[in-house]
C-alpha cells in the first residue's frame, strides 16, 4: 500500500534552529557545503594538532613525521578512532610522493582533500575513563584547525562499516542516464539501507508533474523499487550528504530529492554537481562516552522527509555529524535550511531506530530527541530539544555541547531537563548554541 506524502515535522521549539533563523517551513532538516567539484581529486593531506592532556598550554600544530613518529613510539595516541592511512610506509610514502610531483606538473591539478587530525600525548588514555566530567572533556574538545582545515574530511575520521566500504568511490562522477534504475549506486558513495525493504534507497517518490509543478507525491512502502516516473534518493556516508535534487518541487511546499529514474536510467537531478555525495561543512561531532550504541538518524531532505539516513555512535568512539551550510545546499522558497536528527534512546539499532515507528515505543521519528545542526551567517548553529508535540519520552541519557567558542552552554540532564549559562532552563524545549568556527561535540554520557 502505497500513501501521499504529506507529513510535515513541527519543530515548535524556541531555542530551535529554525526559529532562530525564521526557517518557517515544518521542517528542520537540511544541509549544504562548502566543498568544490572537481573533476580530479587529489591525495588526501593530514594535518596534525597535538594536544598536553593536562591542558596547560595552547594545541600545537606538529609535521605528517613527527606524528607518525610520536604514534610508532606510543609516545602519542589518536583522539578519536586511529586512521592508518595517515601515516604511509616507507614504500607508500615514496609512490605517494612521485605520484604528487607528477601531477604537479600536468595540466590537471588534482585538489588535496584536507583531514584534520588531533594526537593526545599518551596519557590521554587517562581522560577516557574520566571523560564524564565536564572540566576535563572541556579541554579535550577544543580543538584548533588550521585554515587548510575548511575542507575537513569528515569521512576520513568516521569508524563505521559503511564509510569505509564506500569511501573509494566519494569522488567518482556520476554516470549520467548509464546505470539501470535497478541499479544502486553503491560504487558513486551512496550507502545501501537494505533494511528499509526498497533496494537500498532511503526513500522513493513516485511524482506527478502538472505545470512544471510536483502536483502529488506517492512515497514507496517495502517492496517497492525505483522505477520510471520516481525520484530515488539516497544515504550517503557520516560527514557526508546527498547532493541531488530538482529545481521542480512540490506545489504545495513538499520536498522532492534524489536521482531521476526515467526511460529505466538513472539521471542526476543537480547537475552542479557531478559526484552524488557532497561534504558538509565539518567540524560537527558526536562523541559517544556511553557503553552502548546510539542510533542518531537525519531526515531524508530534501525526499520523503522520513528520519532514514543513519549515524550508529558505537560506544566509546567519536564520529562526524554532517553540517549543511545553508548558503549554499538546498533552499526551500528561497529560505536557507538546516539538518535535522532524531536521536534514539541508548542500545536501539540504527535498522529499528531510523526509519517510521508507530508510536508503540519511542523510536524513529518517535524518539526522545531532535537535534539541529546547520551554517548560516558565518556561525555553525547547533540545537538540541525534545521531540514535542510527538512524543512526552525522555532521552535516557545526558548530552552535552562542547566546542572551541560556543556562544551559550548546552546540556540535557537525562531527565527531560535543559540547561544553559543562566542554568535551567524553564520556557521553551531545549537549547541552542553557535560557534564561528564551527568545531564542535554533541557529548553523549551517563
Amino acid at each position: 500500500m502505497k500513501f501521499t506524502n504529506s507529513v510535515a515535522v513541527t519543530l515548535a521549539t524556541a531555542g530551535s534552529l529554525a526559529a532562530a533563523h525564521g526557517h518557517g517551513h515544518a521542517h528542520f532538516h537540511k544541509r549544504a557545503t562548502e566543498t568544490e567539484t572537481v573533476a580530479v581529486p587529489g591525495p588526501t593531506v593530514y594535518d596534525f594538532v597535538v594536544m598536553d592532556p593536562s591542558a596547560t598550554g595552547s594545541p600545537e600544530e606538529i609535521s605528517l613525521s613527527e606524528a607518525c613518529a610520536g604514534l610508532a613510539d606510543h609516545k602519542l595516541e589518536w583522539l578519536d578512532a586511529p586512521i592508518p592511512a595517515a601515516c604511509p610506509t616507507s614504500s607508500s610514502s615514496s609512490s605517494s610522493t612521485s605520484s604528487s610531483s607528477s601531477s604537479s606538473t600536468s595540466t590537471v591539478t588534482p585538489t588535496p582533500t584536507v583531514a584534520a587530525q588531533v594526537l593526545l600525548e599518551t596519557s590521554a588514555a587517562i581522560i577516557s575513563s574520566s571523560s564524564s566530567s565536564s572540566s576535563s572533556t572541556s579541554t579535550v574538545e577544543s580543538i584548533t584547525s588550521s585554515s587548510s582545515s575548511s575542507t575537513y574530511s569528515a569521512a576520513a575520521t568516521s569508524s563505521s562499516s559503511s564509510s569505509s566500504s564506500t569511501s573509494a568511490g566519494l569522488t567518482a562522477e556520476f554516470p549520467d542516464g548509464e546505470l539501470d534504475c535497478s541499479t544502486f549506486p553503491s560504487d558513486y558513495g551512496a550507502v545501501a539501507l537494505d533494511y528499509l525493504g526498497i533496494d537500498g534507497w532511503s526513500g522513493i517518490q513516485y511524482v506527478t508533474l502538472v505545470d512544471e509543478l510536483v502536483s502529488s507525491i506517492v512515497t514507496a512502502v517495502s517492496g517497492d523499487s525505483c522505477t520510471s516516473g520516481s525520484m530515488c534518493s539516497y544515504a550517503c556516508p557520516p560527514g557526508y550528504q546527498k547532493s541531488q535534487w530538482p529545481t521542480t518541487q512540490g506545489s504545495t511546499g513538499q520536498s522532492v530529492g534524489g536521482l531521476e529514474c526515467k526511460g529505466g536510467k538513472l539521471y542526476l537531478t543537480n547537475t552542479d554537481y557531478k559526484q552524488i555525495c557532497i561534504e558538509g561543512t565539518g567540524g560537527v561531532n558526536i562523541r559517544n562516552e556511553l557503553s552502548e550504541q546510539v542510533a542518531v538518524c537525519r531526515t531524508d531532505y530534501p525526499g520523503t522527509e522520513s528520519e532514514t539516513v543513519p549515524l550508529l555512535a558505537a560506544a566509546g568512539a567519536s564520529h562526524p555529524l554532517t553540517c549543511p551550510n545553508g548558503e549554499t545546499y538546498f533552499k526551500w522558497e528561497g529560505k536557507t535550511t538546516s539538518a535535522q536528527y532524531y536521536v534514539n534512546n541508548k542500545g536501539v539499532s540504527a535498522e529499528k531506530g531510523c526509519q517510521w515507528g508507530d508510536g508503540s515505543e519511542p523510536i524513529g521519528n518517535w524518539a526522545p530527541m531532535n537535534f539541529g545542526v546547520g551554517y548560516s551567517a558565518g556561525s555553525t548553529w547547533l540545537s538540541m530539544f525534545k521531540n514535542e508535540p510527538t512524543t512526552d519520552a525522555d532521552l535516557d541519557f545526558k548530552v552535552k555541547l562542547i566546542g572551541d567558542d560556543l556562544s551559550d552552554s548546552c546540556r540535557y540532564d537525562g531527565a527531560g531537563n535543559f540547561y544553559n549559562n543562566a542554568g535551567k532552563i524553564t520556557s521553551g524545549n531545549g537549547c541552542t548554541a553557535s560557534s564561528s568556527s564551527g568545531n564542535a561535540y554533541f557529548v553523549f554520557y551517563d
